[in-house]
C-alpha cells in the first residue's frame, strides 16, 4: 500500500498508515475511526499513538480499551509554551507517525511541529469552512456563532494544516440542515453525528489508499467526480 500523495511534502511508503490522534476531550472522532478501523471502514490504516493535553480527557480511556499507546502531556507542566512545543514536537517525532490527526484537539500547533510534517496533519473543524473558522472558533463556540447568524446549512470540513488557523487546503465536506429550535448542544451533536463522524474516517481512508493529492491549496481526490462520495 502506498500512502497519500502530496505536492507539498512526500510520504514514505508503508504497508499500513500509521496515524496519530491528537484529542483534548472525551474522543468521540476518535472512537469513530477506531471503530471505522475495526469494521474496515478505513482500510490500510492503524493508530499509533493517541496524544492529549488535558489528564481527564476520557479519549485517553477510549485508547486504553482499544489497546492503543497514548500519551498525556500538558502544557501547564512546561515553563513556557516554547518547552512544551518541543517536547510535543519529540512527542510526535517518536511516534513516527504518517499522518496526524486532529481529532477535537484544543491545543494549538506550533509552526515547528505544523513544518515538521508539513502536509501531513488534518483537521476536523465542525463549520463549513470559510464560514465560522479561525481564531476563537472551536467546540460549541462555532454553533453558537451560527445559530446567532441564523444561517440555514452548517456542517463540517476534513482540512490539511497550514501554519494559519483553519486556512489549510479542503479535503472534505458535508452540510447539515439548521432547524428553527435548534440549540447548540443539539446543533453539535448532530454536525458530529452526520457530518464529523463520516467525513473524517473517509478522508483517513483515502490518504491511506493513496487518492488525495495537493496541488498549491487545493486538494485533488482520484475518483471524486465520477463516484457518490457520500
Amino acid at each position: 500500500m502506498r500512502a497519500a500523495r502530496s505536492a507539498q511534502s512526500s510520504y514514505k511508503e508503508v504497508t499500513d498508515l500509521k496515524i496519530a490522534v491528537l484529542v483534548s476531550g472525551g474522543g468521540t472522532n476518535l472512537q469513530a475511526i477506531i471503530d471505522a478501523i475495526e469494521n474496515k471502514t478505513i482500510t490500510n490504516t492503524e493508530i499509533c499513538l493517541v496524544y492529549s493535553n488535558n489528564p481527564n480527557a476520557y479519549a485517553l480511556e477510549r485508547a486504553k480499551k482499544a489497546g492503543i499507546k497514548s500519551v498525556c502531556k500538558s502544557p501547564k507542566e512546561f515553563e513556557n509554551r516554547e518547552d512544551f512545543n518541543k517536547a510535543l514536537l519529540q512527542i510526535l517525532k517518536d511516534a513516527d507517525p504518517d499522518l496526524i490527526v486532529l481529532a477535537g484537539c484544543l491545543v494549538v500547533i506550533p509552526d515547528i511541529v505544523v513544518k515538521a510534517f508539513e502536509g501531513r496533519i488534518i483537521n476536523i473543524h465542525p463549520s463549513l469552512i470559510p464560514s465560522f473558522c479561525g481564531t476563537g472558533y472551536y467546540g460549541l463556540k462555532v454553533h453558537e456563532k451560527a445559530l446567532e447568524r441564523g444561517v440555514r446549512v452548517s456542517g463540517a470540513t476534513v482540512h490539511f494544516v497550514d501554519e494559519g488557523t483553519d486556512t489549510g487546503p479542503i479535503i472534505l465536506q458535508k452540510p447539515v440542515m439548521i432547524r428553527q429550535d435548534d440549540t447548540p448542544e443539539v446543533l453539535q451533536k448532530r454536525i458530529m453525528e452526520q457530518a464529523e463522524w463520516k467525513i473524517l474516517p473517509m478522508a483517513i481512508d483515502l490518504i491511506a489508499n493513496n487518492k488525495v493529492q495537493i496541488r498549491g491549496n487545493k486538494v485533488f481526490i482520484e475518483g471524486y467526480e465520477e463516484e457518490t462520495v457520500f
